[in-house]
């Protein structure tokens, strides 16, 4: 079983997305685990879904 590149790391606040190869925070600060969103950038990458999954949690946010 390979790495995976990305992973939800608890932070004051929330959670926000590591990137292991470029070794920085990917995406903003998710309030709730964003497990759908992980799943699609480490599974297919389907851009219009990891579009559509970015706007359900950021509307979360609010």
């Amino acid at each position: 079983m390979s790495r995976r590149r990305y992973v939800a790391r608890g932070v004051p606040g929330g959670y926000r997305i590591w990137d292991n190869k470029t070794r920085r925070w990917w995406g903003d600060l998710y309030e709730l685990c964003p497990d759908d969103l992980l799943n699609e950038l480490n599974g297919a990458k389907d851009y219009e879904t990891i579009t559509a999954l970015l706007k359900q949690y950021r509307a979360q946010k609010r």
